[in-house]
């Protein structure tokens, strides 16, 4: 198979953890006897250094045209400080989303079996996780109506959610639920919110076309907690945006570290694959993070594009560096601790 991959490095350790997710990913490509041509793009604060835009329409372009993206990080702390700035990091990736049509975030949650004692809860509350949160990606609070009143001492910002945006996630939902252990969740807070009951309204509707699927509807303020009570209990989630950030990131740490777990941003097209981790600024350029959330990223894509063996290539390789310790120093506990660099080197020669 040929793939056209952009690759959008971003900022912070955007672009030591791709250059690690491309190097087992050409290995992945001369083992298998594929074809991969990348083409890199500039997003982010770099972009704005480079050209004043987070999301240059040249960057749109190359996005547009691959077959898939994959994608590093965004955010720089010079615009963190700075609640004065017209132009951020973050705009981009909202922009991004907004004009691929990414509108659903698939974040999987699982746990390695070498790092189950690594992970903050205790391990008889997490063995057998495997979940997956579905988030609606392009609509909600973050994308309303916003603004200030009252000289500025007011602010508001509206959470709007059409029928429509809530059918074609959900439907993802279902799908993937089919395919699993056909349970499906729907998380919102109905009992308060009136997109949230347009939300459990629609899902309910939906029902009838997968009657094999098993569905509940939780509370995302009950969610939170069972999430770090018994994640095991939980296979497929769908939710709307704000309560999947926020979900999405609290489960992200039962595996041990956030910088383990992969994901993808869909849309009825375009495809992009990122670690679940931020910029980490204060490790760029050091060659001390952690890659394996963007490697198993790349696991995301080839899996997608069904090249299923080629992704449990890359899975079983992951797992066999936590087993034998090639890890960087957030998972090292006093052992040895890899460079960046290093553990892609491992990853791609023994593929």
């Amino acid at each position: 198979m040929k793939l056209n991959i952009a690759l959008l490095a971003g900022d912070g350790i955007g672009p030591e953890v791709i250059d690690q997710a491309v190097k087992v990913s050409n290995a992945i490509a001369k083992k298998f006897n594929h074809e991969i041509n990348w083409t890199p793009a500039l997003t982010g604060a770099a972009a704005i250094d480079a050209v004043g835009e987070p999301y240059p329409d040249e960057t749109h372009t190359i996005c547009e045209a691959a077959d898939a993206v994959l994608f590093g990080a965004i955010g720089h702390p010079r615009f963190d400080n700075d609640p004065s700035a017209k132009v951020r990091p973050e705009q981009g990736l909202l922009k991004m989303r907004q004009k691929l049509g990414l509108f659903a975030n698939v974040r999987p949650t699982f746990t390695f079996p070498s790092l189950i004692d690594k992970s903050p809860l205790k391990r008889e509350r997490i063995e057998g996780t495997d979940l997956i949160i579905l988030r609606e990606l392009t609509g909600g609070i973050y994308f309303g109506e916003r603004g200030r009143k009252d000289n500025g001492d007011t602010a508001f910002d509206t959470c709007t959610y059409t029928r429509a945006e809530v059918q074609r996630l959900a439907k993802k939902g279902f799908e993937l639920a089919m395919t699993r252990s056909k349970k499906l969740c729907c998380v919102d807070k109905a009992n308060v919110l009136e997109s949230s009951r347009l939300w459990r309204e629609t899902v309910q509707a939906m029902e009838k076309e997968y009657p094999e699927v098993e569905v509940s509807y939780e509370f995302v303020d009950a969610v939170a907690m069972r999430l770090v009570q018994w994640p095991n209990s939980y296979d497929v989630m769908i939710t709307e945006n704000l309560f999947g950030d926020i979900l999405t990131d609290e489960a992200s740490v039962i595996s041990g570290s956030m910088g383990l777990m992969p994901s993808a941003s869909v849309g009825e097209k375009a495809k992009l694959y990122e670690p679940i981790h931020g910029s980490y600024p204060q490790a760029a350029g050091k060659d001390i993070a952690n890659p394996l959330a963007t490697v198993l990223s790349a696991a995301m894509l080839f899996e997608d594009f069904k090249l299923v063996e080629e992704a449990q290539a890359i899975r079983d390789v992951v797992n066999k560096s936590l087993a034998e310790g090639i890890v960087t120093e957030d998972l090292s506990e006093g052992g040895k601790a890899y460079k960046t660099s290093e553990v892609g080197d491992w990853l791609a020669e023994n593929i």
